[in-house]
């Protein structure tokens, strides 16, 4: 090798020879040397001797390796002449090599950029194009001193020019879907690079590959001024993109060549809102639905109108003598029934209640006569299930709570992770420095750069500072039994096996420096275009933010942009928050660790978790040290499991706090209180506790059952589970205790008997409620989301649990605190009793008086019902049309608590990210890669089809907006063709030692490594035959990229591609970028479009001959799990609301004796509520997803309490006219539902407000608030005048059988019997018998003209 001997001071712009510019003569010749100006280049700077003189003819091997590198100077066997020796065209071929690897996916870019620079090496005419502008004396080993060129101007036509930079911009780099110029135009990438910049680039000696300096003139055609004497700009013909090159080359393809791209109809825009007649279509359907509803209403009205008229006529007219008639026409007495006038369903709803009520009330006498008996059985039924709990198991992962085992997005996620390495696991620190003013920086080489503030050196030492600190982390593991630190875990693309600290992929903007301190603060005086100025760390970087896959950077630093790690750091991963790619004046800082994702069953996972807790602990450390300068967010991969598990911890004090009102209210509630003396005696302190104990032994019973099956429990079933069956259960306790109270004791009854009755009156309607609720929810269980699937059988099987505890433990403890009572002893203090005795008389409290004689009065008046439909007429029209724009989607943000870190991490996510989540096409079994079809339709190179997978990507990522792809997939079958072209160093094959015939990577040297793995393909097209591709395929995907070989597989695609025993690749990968999506509409939008283009993609792939049918490419990210659920959640969502509603039709008719009307009221007030809570949840911006589907879904069993109780109610009254039985059910039943439910739910919904959780906040606290306020408002303002109008007629069989049993009272009262009366009618209030003028009246025999029976019960249901 030639050594530097001497050095003599630089001839620059000096008359170096007297050399002309003429045709047939060289400037220079042969190979002198190295250059000595180049320190530390990146391969050999060698430079040639300067030699005015004639071109030389070429002959023999030296014809025939111009002829190989450099084809365009061919002129014929005896006729060629050229500039460069043998081994200037060997230094040239390596050099092209370079290029090639990068360049040869496109033939005619390959080409012009080699005709380029065999015309200023090779060409006959060079002296032409060609001026030599710097030489120096350098002396060789052997003592002799030469002339040697160390800097020239290369004359060019600027139409040359820009058609070789315009066949080669669009060249791309599959592995990481950049641009190759953006490698090759320095500081400026692709974006802003330009034919001057990227000639500039080229000939700068700077960069590490250029030998000299070449300094490009592009001159303009016909422009001669200031032209060299004799100088005459080369001006060949540049081949374009779309042609094929002279040495049959195809033309590019449309990845790399948009002339190239078929002519492609632009994709479909989104479906547009919903019109009609020009406006919003939903809102016209609701309002035709509104004057729907109206007109039908109002239509009722008039016609009831005209029908009473119509009678008042006859009547007057004496056509027909009839009753008195309220406003509905229906009638106001009560005429005589004849046994023929019963119907089949009124002796069936008559029997159906006669059973139930008989069978309850001897039930409850049993288990009030033995009570103590009852409560140790219910108490060890509830032990046997409970104990269950010791094996529970509660779902934390998201993925699991969320997503269906067998869901697409599952089944896809375990494919992927079962033949690829799961995604990476992240932590990742955001950090800017708003307190920071930005500069400008004056640099030497850029001109002048906008500085923000965090990109100041401070800043960058300090990151450096936290990102060792973080990289140094140890701990002791119990796993690995020895002490841990990052390798251990760490993702290490290039060296996965012998990991080391440097080998760890971490992305970081010191990363640039190698996290070097000494590379930060270097710095050196730097000569450009005679201005001398010093370069610094500014200079290297806005080089490497701009062209980040350079392995040395064109200042005198001379320092790789390559990670220490060996990978490239994009710069959207060490900053963000630029516009423009305005690097340097971007707002944040990135740093990035990367962990293996280990299986939950790999030791490792453990190891992982553990680092990502000492990560957390040092930046949350980090963050409290005053003396930092940052203000940045932070998240590690397990931080949103932690932080929802420590939101519901933290939230548990808020949960108890709710129960504990309502316990408090419900122990105040239920005590009867007549005089301050028995206040103690009267209270029902333990009774309230034992109805909140069986609503927890329920849920005990229901979560220690299923513990027992194996179904696992999660934290959304421990907050919900237990309030939905305390607002069933106290409802039940409510009616069950007032019911007793506004009861009397008939004489001769026991304690026992009465509770029986009581119980037999009650337990009907408790058995119409739960039974629906529990059916409700079971149904719901069919549902294919996890969370609602459990919660669903967790919630049945605690209903019907409540009831049955209720029916039994809960009598017994009624049957107990009775006998106290009558024992006057008070409740705590057992053994004090006091002297006032209980008044043996009905108590009916206070809301029942002030609903009976205020409330439903006003409510049912003329005015007011009217007023009363045509309102929640309105409600329910407009709660369709918010219905319709209800958002669906959950954002990750909410699953946190207020305060979180999270919360700060994800606003500065979307703030200061300029790229989405990864995307991978992934193949299943049954496509032929190895065949040159096979190949053809997946590749994106010349030759390759033009809707071949990776092209069809490509073709996406033009539409962003449509298809939220920014980034095209990079490629392994496309990498791999480049990396077995013969025109690289990449792949070669030993000639020589032991390994002879096998794989030589490119870091060998020439001499052991001179047969290349291919030969040059004769069509221009290099396709490896079936058995190359399987011999060459495993050294790709192992060779490491370099220098000399960017193509290596390893690290790129060593994962990409999963081969089985017999070769046959069974699974690939192809990785292309989401832009970055912010909510979960867009995340929901890209997984629909990646879905619709991956389909697209497996219909053309299952053409290819010998392509299994079964073929599948499918998208896979690794969000997918969360958001699949949104593309159906609607649909499910209407089939479980109306599964869990066919339940209280059909439930309420059976129980009600196929009570079809009142079945359908009650169902159509149901679904009203759950309409108008879709509504309300619109204006209150709450979202639809499976959480709210869960809460929807307790909306209809909560809306069963505040609906059936009053339905039953009203169907069995025996009052005249309907609107009277309306009052009696709203003052009855409808004080018992307030106090029960509505009272019962609000305190404790209204303490949830105080929930730190934001997901407690808007899906428990604002959505159970909206279902239970309006639950009592359909409940208890919209049914009962809805039944006024609509309800069911009375019962004739109930009327025939009170009928009979007055007619056998007056018989017992003239004979001066005084028997009670038997039959439970179903009111509060005192009945009156009597007399009537009419003949068909129910009159009293001889006796007082009036006779008043006082009844001691309430409600009889």
């Amino acid at each position: 090798m030639v050594h530097v001997t001497s050095l003599v001071v630089f001839l620059t712009c000096m008359v170096l020879s007297e050399a002309q510019h003429e045709p047939g003569y060289c400037a220079f010749y042969e190979e002198c040397g190295t250059n000595p100006l180049i320190d530390k280049p990146l391969i050999p700077a060698i430079v040639p001797c300067l030699n005015y003189s004639r071109a030389r003819l070429v002959t023999g091997s030296h014809y025939t390796q111009l002829k190989k590198v450099c084809p365009i100077l061919d002129r014929g066997k005896k006729n060629t002449y050229a500039c460069c020796s043998t081994q200037q065209l060997t230094s040239l071929d390596k050099s092209l090599a370079l290029s090639k690897a990068v360049l040869n996916r496109c033939p005619s870019c390959a080409e012009n950029f080699a005709h380029l620079h065999c015309i200023n090496t090779c060409s006959p005419n060079q002296s032409q194009t060609v001026k030599i502008t710097k030489v120096m004396n350098l002396t060789d080993d052997s003592n002799v001193t030469r002339e040697v060129v160390v800097g020239y101007q290369a004359f060019l036509s600027d139409t040359f020019a820009d058609g070789s930079f315009q066949s080669c911009k669009n060249v791309r780099i599959p592995a990481t879907g950049g641009f190759a110029i953006s490698t090759m135009c320095g500081r400026y990438g692709a974006k802003l690079c330009t034919a001057q910049r990227w000639y500039d680039f080229q000939g700068d000696s700077s960069n590490g590959l250029a030998p000299l300096d070449i300094n490009f003139r592009l001159i303009k055609e016909g422009y001669t001024e200031g032209l060299p004497e004799g100088v005459i700009p080369y001006n060949g013909r540049a081949l374009k993109c779309n042609e094929t090159t002279p040495s049959g080359g195809q033309v590019c393809s449309c990845l790399d060549c948009q002339e190239s791209c078929p002519s492609i109809p632009p994709p479909p825009l989104p479906p547009g809102p919903f019109r009609l007649l020009g406006t919003d279509g939903f809102l016209v359907i609701s309002i035709i639905l509104l004057c729907l509803l109206i007109f039908a209403f109002l239509l009722y009205l008039f016609v009831s109108y005209w029908v009473m008229s119509k009678k008042r006529d006859d009547e007057k007219k004496g056509k027909r003598k009839a009753n008195g008639k309220d406003q509905n026409s229906n009638e106001v007495t009560q005429r005589l029934i004849d046994p023929s006038e019963v119907t089949c369903a009124d002796r069936n709803s008559l029997a159906a209640q006669a059973f139930l009520s008989s069978w309850f009330r001897h039930w409850g006498i049993l288990m009030a006569t033995y009570p103590l008996t009852v409560l140790l059985l219910s108490a060890a039924v509830v032990a046997v299930f409970a104990a269950g709990l010791k094996s529970i198991e509660l779902t934390t992962d998201p993925v699991e709570l969320w997503s269906a085992p067998d869901s697409r997005a599952r089944q896809e996620k375990k494919f992927h992770d079962t033949y690829f390495d799961p995604f990476f696991r992240t932590n990742q620190l955001i950090l800017t420095a708003p307190n920071r003013k930005g500069y400008i920086y004056d640099s030497l080489l850029f001109g002048p750069q906008n500085f923000s503030g965090i990109i100041s050196k401070d800043l960058i030492i300090q990151l450096l500072e936290l990102q060792t600190q973080i990289q140094n982390i140890e701990f002791w593991s119990e796993d690995l039994n020895r002490t841990a630190s990052l390798k251990d875990v760490c993702f290490a693309p290039l060296n996965p096996n012998n990991v080391s600290l440097t080998d760890c992929a971490t992305n970081s903007l010191p990363q640039y420096f190698q996290n070097s301190l000494d590379n930060i603060n270097a710095k050196v005086n730097m000569t450009e275009l005679g201005v001398t100025k010093e370069v610094d760390w500014r200079d290297h970087l806005i080089y490497c933010l701009n062209s980040p896959l350079s392995f040395k950077d064109i200042t005198d630093l001379g320092m790789s942009c390559m990670a220490d790690y060996g990978a490239p750091v994009f710069s959207f991963l060490a900053v963000g928050g630029y516009t423009n790619d305005d690097f340097t004046n971007a707002e944040a800082l990135i740093l990035t660790f990367s962990l293996n994702n280990y299986a939950r069953t790999n030791t490792k996972f453990k190891v992982a978790m553990q680092w990502e807790t000492e990560f957390l602990k040092i930046v949350q450390k980090y963050q409290k040290n005053p003396a930092n300068n940052f203000t940045f967010a932070y998240m590690a991969e397990r931080s949103l499991e932690d932080e929802i598990n420590r939101t519901t911890s933290e939230d548990i004090p808020i949960f108890m706090i709710s129960y504990a009102v309502i316990f408090l209210y419900i122990s105040v509630a239920l005590g009867e209180y007549t005089s301050w003396k028995r206040i103690l005696v009267d209270s029902k302190f333990l009774v309230g506790l034992g109805g909140i104990l069986v609503v927890g032994c329920s849920v005990l019973t229901s979560m220690g059952f299923y513990s027992w099956i194996g179904i696992p429990s999660s934290l959304v079933i421990l907050q919900v589970v237990p309030f939905l069956v305390l607002a069933v259960g106290a409802d039940n306790i409510f009616i069950f205790v007032l019911e007793y109270q506004r009861d009397a004791r008939r004489p001769e009854e026991k304690r026992e008997e009465q509770i029986g009755r009581v119980l037999g009156n009650v337990a009907p309607s408790m058995l119409l409620c739960s039974l629906s609720e529990s059916i409700c929810f079971f149904l719901g269980a069919l549902s294919t989301m996890p969370a609602v699937k459990t919660f669903a059988l967790y919630a049945a099987l605690a209903v019907l649990m409540d009831f049955i505890l209720q029916m039994t433990a809960f009598v017994a403890l009624l049957s107990l605190d009775a006998r106290r009572q009558d024992n006057n002893r008070c409740e705590l203090l057992c053994c004090v009793t006091v002297s006032t005795q209980r008044p043996n008389k009905p108590n009916e409290g206070f809301l029942l008086p002030l609903m009976r004689k205020y409330y439903a009065p006003v409510l049912l008046s003329r005015y007011s019902r009217i007023l009363v439909m045509l309102v929640f007429i309105f409600m329910l029209c407009g709660s369709v049309f918010l219905m319709f724009n209800v958002t669906v989607g959950l954002d990750q943000e909410l699953a946190m608590p207020k305060g979180s870190y999270m919360l700060d991490y994800f606003q500065f996510l979307y703030k200061y990210f300029e790229v989405g989540v990864p995307v991978y096409f992934v193949t299943k079994r049954g496509f032929n890669f190895t065949t040159v079809e096979g190949m053809n339709s997946v590749c994106s190179s010349a030759g390759c089809d033009e809707f071949s997978l990776t092209q069809k990507i490509q073709y996406a990522t033009n539409d962003p907006d449509l298809s939220y792809l920014a980034i095209p997939a990079n490629s392994w079958v496309d990498d791999f063709i480049d990396w077995l072209n013969p025109g690289s160093k990449c792949c070669r094959m030993y000639t020589t030692g032991q390994n002879t015939g096998s794989f030589c990577p490119a870091t060998e040297t020439d001499n052991r490594c001179r047969r290349r793995c291919m030969p040059i393909p004769l069509n221009g097209v290099l396709r490896p035959s079936v058995e190359k591709f399987n011999r060459f395929l495993p050294d790709f995907l192992g060779n490491r990229p370099d220098l000399q070989c960017p193509k290596g597989g390893l690290g790129a695609y060593d994962k990409a591609v999963v081969r089985d025993a017999s070769g046959e690749i069974i699974a690939s990968r192809f990785m292309a970028y989401h832009t970055p999506l912010t909510n979960s509409q867009e995340f929901t939008a890209a997984l629909l479009k990646s879905r619709e283009l991956a389909y697209n993609i497996t219909m053309g792939m299952r053409k290819v001959n010998g392509t299994s049918p079964d073929f599948e490419v499918f998208p896979y990210t690794v969000t997918n799990v969360f958001y699949e659920q949104y593309l159906t959640i609607v649909p499910e969502g209407l089939f479980n609301i109306s599964l869990c509603l066919l339940p209280t039709f059909v439930v309420c008719c059976l129980l009600l004796g196929l009570d079809l009307r009142s079945g359908l009221l009650n169902l159509a007030t149901i679904i009203m509520i759950v309409v108008d809570t879709v509504g309300v949840m619109t204006l209150w911006s709450i979202d639809y997803n499976a959480v709210a589907l869960i809460n929807l879904v307790t909306a209809v069993g909560i809306s069963v309490e505040f609906v059936s109780h009053m339905t039953r109610s009203f169907a069995l009254s025996t009052k005249p006219s309907h609107v009277e039985r309306a009052m009696e059910a709203t003052a009855n039943m409808g004080s018992a539902v307030v106090a029960g439910v509505a009272m019962t739910n609000l305190p404790g919904i209204l303490v949830l407000a105080f929930a730190k959780a934001q997901l407690i906040q808007i899906f428990f606290f604002r959505l159970n608030l909206i279902i239970t306020l309006l639950g009592l408002a359909h409940g208890l303002i919209f049914l009962p005048v809805l039944l006024s109008y609509f309800g069911p007629d009375v019962n004739k069989a109930v009327l025939l059988q009170l009928q009979q049993e007055k007619a056998k009272v007056s018989q017992e009262l003239e004979t001066g019997s005084h028997m009670r009366h038997v039959y439970d009618n179903l009111s509060y209030e005192d009945i009156e018998i009597k007399p009537e003028p009419d003949s068909n009246a129910v009159t009293a025999a001889s006796g007082p003209s009036t006779i008043i029976e006082k009844e001691e019960r309430s409600d009889r249901f």
